[in-house]
Order: C-alpha cells, then structure tokens, then sequence
C-alpha cells in the first residue's frame, strides 16, 4: 500500500487517487465469463437460496443454465446489443436470467415489479426493448405491451413463452449457430436511473465497466475469503448494487445469496438466523427499524452470524450508528457510496484495515479510481476539506444515456470525468464525506442548509421514528426547512416541541420552521427519501390549513 498520490499535472488540478496500489483489469473476457470463472470447483455447492420456501440452485446450475439461457434467447432472434426488460421481484433464477441475456450478447434492463403498467412501457419504449422476462404474478402488467414475454413460473401462461421449456429446447438444439463474438467494450445492462437531474434514463454499461467496477471492489477479498461469506439478497436485483455488487460479486467470490423478495422485519431477521448470514447490504431504512422497532426483542440475536452490514443509497444518521453498534455489538457497519453511471459502489468502506472506521465518511477511493470536487459555481477542483461537487473518472464511467446526448454532455464533461451532482470532500486520513445533493440544499437567506444534517438531528430524538427535510418557499428567506417527522407511538411531543428540539441542536439559520406529523415518508426501493413527494403533500396541507404553526422566522 503506498502513500496517497495527489497530482498536480492537468492545469493545476487537485486529483486524489487511492492508497491503495492499481489492481489488474483482465482484457477481453465478458462479465458473464469473469464471474463464473472456476465455477467447476465449486459446483455442488449452494449459490442462491430463496429464504422463505429454501429453493435452491447451485453453481453447476447457475453456469449450465446461463449457457442454456443464452442459447434459447439467440434462438428466438435475439441479436447483440439487443434489449431484454426484466420485470422480477428478487427470486433465486434473477442473476442466471440477467446473466444469461448477458452471454446471448443482449443488454440486460431491469424494472422495478411493484412499477404501474405505464412506467414499465415508458422503460420499454426508451429502452427499445425486444423481449421481456417476468413471472406470472406481474404477467398481467406486460402483457398489452406488445412484446414477446418469458414468464419464469412453472405453470404455462397463455400468450406467453415458459422459461423452463425454452431452457429444455435449448439442450435439445444442436450447436449454437447464431452466436456473434462479444466484446469487452459491447453493452451488456442497460439500468434507468433518475440520474443527477430529475427523469428516468436508461445507463449504458459494457461488460468492461462492470468487469472494472468488480475489480476494484473486491481488491481487498483474500483467498480465505472464497467460498465463505452468506450474503443478504434484499436489495432490489432490478437496482444495480442488487446485480453488480450482490450477486455478480457473490458468484465471483462462490459465496451464497440468501434471497428475499419482499422486505419485513421479522422474515428479515429469520432469514439472517437460519441461513446464518454473514454479510448484508441494506438501506439505512432498515436500520432505523432494527434500532427502533420492539419486534426485534423477540429474536435471539446471540444466534446471529452476522459480520457486517453495509448502508448504502442514503446519509445514516451518527446516533442511529451509535444506537445501532450498541444493539448488535461485533457488527461492523460499513457505509458505501455508489452511482448507477458508475457501474455500481465507487467509494467504501469494506474490508477496512485497521479499526478506526470514521464515522459518517462513506469511506475510501478505491483502486483504479480517480476523484476530484469541484467548485460548482467555477469548475475549479478544490484542496483537502473543502466541500465541492464530487467528480469520479475510471473505467466503471457509464458509456452515457442512452439516446440522450445533451445528459450525457451535462454529466460527463470532455476530460472524461462523471460529475455526480453530490457535495463531498476528502479529509487528511483519505475518508470521503458526501454532504449533500446539489440540487436537494436548501438555500435559507443565502445560507446552505443540508436536509440530511437535520434528519439525524431529528431520528436522534427518542419520539421520532423516520423523518424527511425539504425545502419550501417562504417570501423572505427564499427557502425554508420543513420537516415530515413519523412519531412513535404513544408519542406526546407537539409539533413546536420538535421544532424546538432541532432549534437547540443546530445553528440558527438551519431552525426547521415547519413541521408535520405524518403516518409515513414516501421511499424509493432503494430507501432514497422521495422528496419531491414530500413537498408536493406539505405544500398541499399548507394550502389547506393556512393558520399553521410555523415557527417566527425571526
């Protein structure tokens, strides 16, 4: 590990590069063939496991079946480059169906299966999409869209193709005639993401980007580690975290994904104690309800084999870590930080050396990686400690979006460098912080104010069990901070008292001037606050009651 390297070559800029030494990227080898390579030594061992019904598919059948789905996908007419839309909730089949589609040379797009009929046919049709693979639960959802449908389950769908005798038809065919050669610099997914700015987009990944970003998150894993570590399946596969760093990094390393489709509290701790999970990724949700919720005291936690989880998607709170590392002591909490147009995680914490883990940085450069932040007003990079738009350039940037030129203008500038629309800086000790999205400060009299800052100041009081800042328009100041706060139950607090409690914790321009009790706060499946959702009911309520306590904004 040698020292940080920070250069000064491209006019005068500061650029920080990892302490860690660059890892080798392997040349032209796909990423269905990097994650299955040595597959056969592991054969007979589990991969995935669904954690309610314990179905199972092992490593000879994860590799057979992504050659038989290849297979069956170029003999339906799939051609290279080509889009499939798969529209799964997480099931044990998902990464042998993504991978699949993958090593057919088709581009792989997932969609969220909770989405409306409409939003499923808006990523169709930006997509260009040619096939789609669901089950039948969300069958009914496709079908009027007009294109040839898979459908997963065993029972037969009408007006649909069945995947296992497609994967039958497939063995009986003789050899694969119509297979094009696939290039490490050819797509292979195509996510949407909401991006820096507002709309869906659908990302470009080659199997380069995604072969890179493995390699740079897995350079810490020793060779103990192979074959070792359980890890939760409950992050959306749909999501790119779910695809690239659980399950592609999974069957890299021949662990084993303990599968759920859905999410509640108490399955979710079954899972964890009977299928001895060792590591898992969740969203700081989560950990709000392992804190908080009385539930979790009638488990055994001394029959965990948890070693680490990782939060990712959202800022946690300092107390709730705190809270958190005092319930589940020897649970490492590692924070990570990622984008879709990276491939996946770009920043973390995982296998840290030494103990010190910093709290609330979302950790370390990794290797291969190049990060700079910038003045967002002059596009001059900034020195150590001082907060700026983080930028990030490696071989994990996105080829763009797809079909959208002037996006991919806006957030990929000509030296290469993706700019991710969040606020960050790099300490002394090479720990990142990110402190806010550019778009989400609130600016209160010319003041910045960072919406996360007051939900850990609002999650750290004992009464509040999920809160949600964003700005409103006030006349004077131009932006105030209201907040959405969720009370427990039983709670006597009034809304003044809330507002008091943060005024007592935070510098006075940062006061939250309104506040209301609400039953939830609207998240995305990757437990991002939707904020503009937020807004749009606080606004509504406003409208309503006019007289509403709002605090002098003296």
């Amino acid at each position: 590990m040698g020292t940080y390297i920070e250069n000064h070559v491209e006019d005068n800029e500061h650029i920080f590069r990892s302490q860690y030494s660059p890892v080798p990227v392997p040349e032209n080898v796909t990423l269905p063939e990097f994650v299955l390579q040595n597959t056969e030594f592991y054969g007979d061992k589990v991969a995935f496991v669904d954690a309610e019904s314990g179905k199972e598919v092992t490593y000879n059948e994860v590799a057979r079946d992504i050659y038989r789905f290849s297979k069956a996908l170029r003999s339906l007419g799939l051609r290279k480059g080509n889009v499939v839309i798969v529209v799964l909730p997480n099931v044990v089949e998902y990464a042998i169906v993504a991978l699949g589609i993958m090593a057919s040379g088709g581009v792989f797009s997932g969609a969220n299966p909770t989405s409306h009929t409409s939003e499923i046919k808006k990523q169709v049709e930006s997509a260009d999409a040619k096939l789609i693979v669901t089950n039948s639960a969300t069958f009914e959802k496709v079908k009027s869209l007009g294109l040839p449908v898979i459908v997963l389950d065993d029972e037969l769908v009408e007006d649909a193709m069945n995947w296992k005798n497609l994967l039958e038809a497939a063995d009986r065919a003789g050899d694969d005639q119509m297979k094009e050669p696939i290039h490490q610099n050819d797509l292979c997914a195509m996510p949407f993401s909401s991006g820096t700015t507002g709309m869906s987009k659908g990302v470009m990944l080659t199997h380069r980007n995604l072969v890179a970003n493995l390699c740079s998150t897995l350079f810490a894993v020793v060779p103990e580690m192979i074959g070792k570590v359980t890890t939760l399946g409950l992050i959306p596969f749909f999501h790119i975290y779910g695809i690239t760093g659980i399950c592609c990094a999974t069957i890299r390393n021949k662990g084993k994904v303990v599968v759920m489709g859905r999410f509640d509290l108490k399955s979710f701790l079954n899972a964890l104690i009977k299928h001895e999970v060792t590591f898992a990724p969740i969203v700081p949700p989560i950990i709000l309800g392992l804190v908080k919720n009385p539930i979790v005291d009638e488990f055994d936690l001394s029959k965990l084999k948890l070693q680490a989880v990782m939060t990712a998607a959202a800022p946690l709170a300092p107390e709730l870590l705190t809270s958190f590392e005092h319930k589940f002591p020897g649970v490492l909490v590692q924070e990570a930080y990622g984008l879709t147009e990276h491939s996946c995680i770009t920043l973390t914490f995982a296998q840290k050396k030494s103990g010190n883990t910093n709290k609330n940085s979302v950790g370390f450069i990794l290797p291969n990686l190049e990060v700079k932040f910038i003045d967002p007003e002059t596009g001059k990079s900034l020195p150590r400690n001082t907060p700026g738009e983080l930028c990030v350039r490696s071989q994990c940037v996105m080829q763009g979006y797809y079909k959208q030129d002037d996006e991919t203008a806006q957030t990929i500038d000509k030296n290469g460098w993706l700019h991710t629309g969040d606020v960050g800086f790099i300490d002394d000790e090479e720990n990142v912080f990110i402190v806010d999205r550019i778009k989400e400060l609130i600016k209160y009299k010319g003041f910045q104010v960072a919406p996360a800052e007051l939900e850990a100041i609002l999650l750290s009081h004992s009464s509040v069990e999920d809160a949600a800042v964003v700005p409103l328009p006030d006349e004077e100041a131009g932006e105030i901070p209201a907040a959405s706060v969720v009370l427990s139950k039983g709670a006597k607090e009034s809304e003044e008292d809330i507002m008091k409690f943060v005024a007592s914790n935070a510098a006075h321009y940062k006061k939250v001037r309104v506040v209301h009790f609400v039953e939830a706060i609207p998240k995305s499946p990757s437990g991002k606050i939707m904020r503009r959702l937020v807004r749009e009911k606080m606004v509504e309520k406003i409208k309503k009651n006019n007289n509403l306590t709002k605090s002098n904004t003296d």
